[in-house]
C-alpha cells in the first residue's frame, strides 16, 4: 500500500469532490426570454450582410412582435392565476350553502323522509285560471291534486305538506310538480323552481366550477341557483 492508498484510507469518499451530473431537460430551455432575444438580436447584427444590413422598421418590428407575445404569454398566465383564486373564492362561499335550500328551475321535489313535503314557486307569466298543481310518485301516479282557482301573474310560492289526498303521509323519494292551468281559454303548464337542499359542495375541473350536491342524488352548478334560503 503506497503513501497515497493509507492517506485515504478511512476517509469519507462522499466529501470528495464529484463531478457536476448532466442536468435533465425539463423543458424550460426552450422558452426564449427577452435577454435570448437581445442576444439574437446582437448576432443577427454581427453576422449581417453588409451589403443588405437591417434597417430600423425591420428592427423595431422584430422587437414589437416579441414584447406583445411576452406580453401575451404573461397575460395569459396571470389570467390563469386570477380563474383559479376565483374558482377557489366561490368554492368558500359555496361551503356556506351546506345545509341550507336553494331554489332551482325545474318541477322534482325530493323529500328525505315520509311527508317532509315540497316547496316551490310557479313561475306564471300570464294570469291563469282553473289552475290545478297535480303531485306524481316516482312511478308516475298522482297522488295529490290541488285546486288553486286564478293565479296571479308573476312567481307565487307553492306548499305541499307531502300527504295524500285523504292526509296520509307518503313516503321519502322523488316527486313531480305538475301546474296546469287556462289561459286565454287555452290550457297551459306552467313552469316552477323547486326548493332544494344543499348537502354538500365539490369542486371540479375541466371549466365547470362549484357544483352543489343535493338531496336525492342531485348535483347543479352554482350558477343554476335562483334564490338561497326557503
Amino acid at each position: 500500500m503506497d503513501i497515497l492508498e493509507r492517506s485515504q484510507k478511512g476517509l469519507n469518499t462522499d466529501l470528495y469532490w464529484k463531478p457536476e451530473a448532466v442536468k435533465v431537460a425539463d423543458g424550460t430551455e426552450q422558452s426564449l426570454k427577452q435577454e435570448d432575444f437581445f442576444a439574437l438580436l446582437t448576432e443577427q447584427l454581427a453576422n449581417q450582410d453588409p451589403t443588405k444590413p437591417v434597417n430600423n422598421d425591420q428592427l423595431v418590428a422584430q422587437m414589437t412582435s416579441f414584447t406583445m407575445a411576452d406580453g401575451i404569454s404573461q397575460l395569459n398566465t396571470k389570467f390563469g392565476d386570477f380563474a383559479s383564486s376565483m374558482t377557489s373564492s366561490q368554492a368558500l362561499q359555496a361551503s356556506s350553502l351546506i345545509g341550507q335550500n336553494v331554489l332551482v328551475t325545474g318541477n322534482i321535489g325530493h323529500m328525505s323522509e315520509p311527508g317532509q313535503g315540497v316547496k316551490g314557486v310557479i313561475i306564471n307569466e300570464e294570469t291563469s285560471q282553473d289552475t290545478k298543481i297535480a303531485i306524481q310518485n316516482s312511478q308516475g301516479e298522482v297522488v295529490r291534486t290541488m285546486n288553486i282557482g286564478t293565479l296571479a301573474q308573476g312567481n307565487v310560492e307553492f306548499n305541499w305538506d307531502g300527504t295524500d289526498q285523504d292526509g296520509n303521509p307518503l313516503p321519502a323519494g322523488d316527486y313531480a310538480i305538475k301546474v296546469q292551468g287556462e289561459v286565454f281559454g287555452e290550457p297551459r303548464s306552467l313552469p316552477t323552481a323547486i326548493n332544494r337542499h344543499v348537502d354538500s359542495v365539490s369542486l371540479t375541473g375541466a371549466g365547470q366550477g362549484v357544483i352543489l350536491n343535493l338531496d336525492g342524488d342531485v348535483s347543479i352548478k352554482l350558477d343554476d341557483v335562483i334564490q338561497i334560503g326557503s
